[in-house]
């Protein structure tokens, strides 16, 4: 079923509307079970009888937030559109699909959808990067307090990544970033992508070169207390 935007307004669950819809990227999706979150006074009414897409990345709920249009979005924000069309599919039954930006009058994907697609895919690429990173560099634990200053430590659990070595605190430094942020660092056998290198230095990640020591603390230590 094709619709148009004039006719998805109807379905806002008010008294004399014909039913409860809310769009997704273009698919429509039959929300009358969530009533009590889509219709009138419900927390998510915003979206209902429209495709607000961009609120779903975003969070905006305003009526700048309430639209289709998700150009521009940081393609790891648009995960979240990932999640949520996973979510309807799951829960609610699908309706049809909206004539506009991203399916034209005969149904078919438009540039804008494939666009979108696309987005959503750099954002899982990204993302698996990302994933990978946290487990060669874990965060590391730490605290504060007025009387000694911050204190930083390793464990095989820090940074809610279980592994089977501690590792040495550094600074890690994220190109396009400003600032550090604290990771353990493996310190021993061969770097990591290199796991099968028959030769190495026996000092694991140590020599990457986005790392630096916190000063005053020794270079192999578990832990590092920077003092105020």
């Amino acid at each position: 079923r094709l619709l148009r935007a004039a006719e998805l307004a109807r379905y806002r669950g008010a008294p004399g509307e014909p039913g409860l819809y809310v769009a997704l990227l273009g698919r429509v999706f039959d929300v009358q079970r969530g009533r009590r979150h889509y219709g009138p006074g419900g927390a998510y009414s915003g979206l209902s009888g429209r495709d607000a897409t961009r609120a779903f990345a975003t969070g905006d709920f305003s009526p700048a937030g309430l639209v289709d249009d998700v150009s521009g979005l940081p393609p790891l924000q648009t995960l979240a559109l990932r999640r949520w069309l996973s979510f309807y599919r799951s829960n609610y039954e699908p309706v049809g699909k909206l004539v506009g930006r991203y399916y034209d009058e005969n149904g078919a994907p438009t540039e804008a959808l494939r666009q979108a697609e696309a987005a959503i895919e750099e954002g899982l690429r990204l993302k698996a990067e990302s994933d990978q990173r946290k487990q060669q560099f874990p965060p590391c634990n730490s605290e504060w307090s007025s009387a000694t200053g911050s204190r930083f430590w390793c464990s095989k659990q820090s940074g809610g990544v279980s592994r089977d070595w501690v590792g040495v605190p550094r600074k890690l430094y994220t190109p396009g970033s400003r600032g550090s942020r604290c990771v353990c660092v493996r310190a021993t056998g061969p770097p990591s992508g290199e796991l099968d290198a028959p030769e190495h230095q026996d000092r694991g990640d140590l020599d990457d070169p986005h790392l630096e020591e916190y000063e005053g603390c020794h270079p192999r230590a578990e832990w590092c207390v920077l003092k105020v």
